[in-house]
């Protein structure tokens, strides 16, 4: 039976970091793996930035989602199939941030998948300093994520105080109360480390963590209805024109709530790109209304995603003017 584990977390909480050092401790334990990204749109950003995982023992596939879940459903099945006859040790699912978690058990549950995968752990990533003014929604999203988890792993814990931790704990507990779920998450539940010290004994906890079977009052959101994501290409624009750009746009009512922007820019070359390198032009943009990342990366597109809830698209437009708008991912 090849083991199945599901990643899940809410936007920009970090999964795809996450997933780059799970995967890399898997391999060194002599596995197989296989990477499925479950996201919106043809061209997906978080699996660029699987790149440099991918190999001999690590392939990554995706699943393009659609607002019909039946056949969502019917593509997801399909893949797992069809790796199955590939000789995987480890099948890692990597959904987008906006997932309901009964998917990933109710597909394993149905023939022929339960006679060839079963479920492994289910891994949730929480940002340390998650927003605290959640929408009904994303706490739904939130709570629907963290009920099954086996560990629920805090990023850029370093980055927060132990007052924003605890916050983020509370929020949590509130949000599964919310939604009516008896799970009460104590401190073995939690990896709260910064994760460049994470040791192999604390990747061994969480390929053993797991998965637990509680209830809640489901909700019914959905990507399109709830969540827009609208998909921009061909910008051209420099590293400080898109911070200060995505700083206004990340506070700007008119434009809706948005949640995160995300994609790649061809910034060009300076002497600090070059140091000791080919020439790196390439940057993975990160935005969310806690801070912007801008990372050098040897190979991108020119994509960037806004995502958020009851986005204006002419306003947020109206920020990338010279880009190409391809319209609401779906």
């Amino acid at each position: 039976m090849i083991k199945i584990d599901l990643i899940t977390g809410f936007l920009g909480s970090g999964k795809t970091t996450f997933i780059r050092n799970y995967v890399k401790h898997i391999t060194k334990k002599g596995q197989r793996v296989a990477i499925i990204e479950n996201d919106y749109g043809a061209i997906n950003v978080d699996r660029l930035l699987l790149q440099d995982v991918t190999g001999e023992d690590v392939d990554v596939e995706m699943i393009v989602s659609c607002p019909d879940p039946e056949t969502h459903r019917r593509r997801y099945k399909t893949k797992l199939i069809s790796m199955a006859m590939l000789g995987y040790d480890r099948v890692i699912i990597e959904p987008s941030g906006i997932y309901d978690v009964d998917e990933f058990f109710d597909v394993l549950y149905e023939s022929p998948i339960d006679s060839r995968y079963e479920a492994g752990n289910v891994i949730t990533i929480v940002d340390s300093r998650l927003e605290e003014d959640l929408s009904e929604s994303s706490d739904y999203m939130l709570c629907s994520q963290i009920a099954p988890a086996g560990t629920v792993v805090f990023s850029k814990s370093q980055l927060a105080s132990t007052e924003e931790i605890d916050h983020v704990k509370a929020h949590i507990q509130k949000a599964l109360t919310r939604f009516h779920c008896k799970r009460e998450l104590t401190d073995k539940d939690f990896l709260i480390k910064d994760w460049s010290t994470l040791t192999d004994g604390d990747y061994d906890r969480l390929l053993s963590c797991g998965y637990h079977q509680s209830s809640f009052v489901k909700m019914q959101v959905t990507h399109g209805d709830t969540y827009q994501s609208l998909f921009f290409m061909n910008l051209d624009i420099t590293k400080e024109e898109l911070q200060q750009k995505a700083a206004a746009l990340l506070t700007d009512p008119s434009c809706g709530h948005v949640i995160r922007i995300k994609g790649f820019i061809c910034a060009g070359s300076s002497p600090e790109d070059t140091e000791g390198s080919t020439g790196i032009t390439w940057y993975e943009y990160n935005a969310t209304a806690k801070e912007q990342t801008l990372t050098p990366i040897p190979v991108g597109q020119k994509v960037l995603i806004v995502i958020g809830e009851a986005l204006d698209a002419e306003k947020v437009k109206a920020y990338f003017p010279n880009a190409e708008f391809k319209g609401e991912i779906r």
